[in-house]
């Protein structure tokens, strides 16, 4: 038989734990794996999924009591004992029985008035990330009225607690089967879930608790930021309804490339052209970073496709500081005057002794034929 889940621990509580303990566990792991945050991962769908099916659990009463049953006695099914040596937590044999048939009549539902996140995506330019900036963000939602507090009641006041459900959103019914009686729980008709009705409606948002507004934020993006990172804005997501809190705000990142630099992680990369002249006798040339520009020595005897590490030039970030690597591409002129091909060509005197490939090049077709190929 397999190893029963132990819910508690997925969800990160105690044995104990309270109904508001477990919703506030299960929300903060659920947004945390979220699908939408981690395309692909077929790792995060799998703990979104036994996220989700501890919260099933833990969140009902009932099926919380047999579940704690069972992690207390393995191997009983759920059955609570029913070979006659007790019936532990179930307080007899009606309650087993209510326990074991609640899934044919349904279980009570776990009402969450939070609000909806809303997730956006927002472009960035290279250096904007790289740097990091401050940029506002204008977007609908719901947004949680403030002349009822969100309960959709005049005032934030004008309701009384719904007679039918007691205050609680759910109501028990009852019947009695060949087994004995069975129970389930369900939404309150008279109040629809909520706990209270409303005597006189909200003025303002005529009971619905929330406004469709215009909302603008302001987001501090660190530096170093890139594509798929994401900020969360909490309370900036739609409103809850009958008073509760609202979702959050999630802003994805989309960071534009750039005409020079490549980047992985906190590295940056730029192909560096040089004239034939530097790569030959050595210089210094400009190399552009993330702030500005700065002299390096290209040392002489330089092949085209040799790279340079230039450390601390990569992106700062709370992680830490990158390096930049310079590939070097040694560019020959295709735009000489005769004045400069007539200069260039007395100067050059060609000893193939002084180029390593084209010697080795040289001595492999003379092997083969016997014929100096320059």
């Amino acid at each position: 038989m397999a190893e029963k889940k132990n819910y508690y621990e997925i969800l990160g509580v105690a044995k104990n734990a309270s109904e508001d303990e477990i919703k506030s566990a299960y929300r903060k792991l659920a947004k945390q794996y979220h699908p939408d945050l981690h395309p692909g991962d077929a790792a995060a769908a799998e703990k979104f999924k036994e996220i989700n099916e501890a919260n099933e659990t833990l969140s009902d009463k009932q099926k919380r009591a047999a579940y704690d049953y069972e992690l207390e006695h393995p191997g009983m099914g759920g059955m609570g004992g029913m070979n006659g040596a007790g019936f532990g937590g179930f307080g007899g044999f009606g309650d087993i029985f209510e326990s074991i048939f609640q899934g044919f009549g349904g279980s009570a539902p776990h009402r969450d008035d939070t609000g909806d996140d809303i997730q956006i995506e927002m472009k960035l330019s290279f250096m904007d990330a790289a740097k990091g900036c401050v940029k506002p963000l204008t977007y609908m939602r719901n947004e949680p009225c403030t002349a009822c507090g969100g309960t959709g009641a005049r005032g934030g006041t004008a309701y009384k607690e719904c007679s039918k459900c007691g205050g609680s959103g759910q109501v028990r019914f009852s019947q009695e089967t060949l087994f004995g009686r069975t129970v389930r729980v369900g939404v309150c008709p008279d109040c629809g879930g909520r706990g209270k009705i409303i005597t006189d409606k909200c003025p303002d948002c005529k009971g619905k608790g929330f406004l469709r507004k215009e909302t603008t934020v302001s987001l501090n993006i660190p530096a170093g930021v890139d594509t798929n990172s994401y900020i969360r804005k909490r309370g900036f997501g739609q409103a809850g309804t009958n008073g509760a809190a609202a979702g959050d705000l999630i802003v994805v990142f989309r960071v534009e490339p750039h005409k020079l630099f490549k980047r992985e992680k906190n590295d940056l990369y730029l192909d560096l052209p040089i004239p034939f002249s530097v790569a030959a006798l050595g210089g210094t040339v400009k190399v552009p970073d993330i702030d500005d520009t700065f002299d390096y020595t290209i040392p002489e005897g330089t092949q085209s496709g040799t790279t340079f590490t230039v450390r601390g030039k990569g992106l700062k970030t709370r992680m830490g500081t990158g390096n930049l690597y310079l590939k070097v591409f040694v560019e020959v002129p295709t735009r000489l005057s005769k004045e400069q091909k007539k200069k260039l060509g007395e100067a050059a005197t060609f000893d193939v002794k002084q180029y390593d490939k084209a010697k080795k090049f040289a001595d492999s077709v003379s092997a083969l034929y016997g014929k100096d190929p320059y």
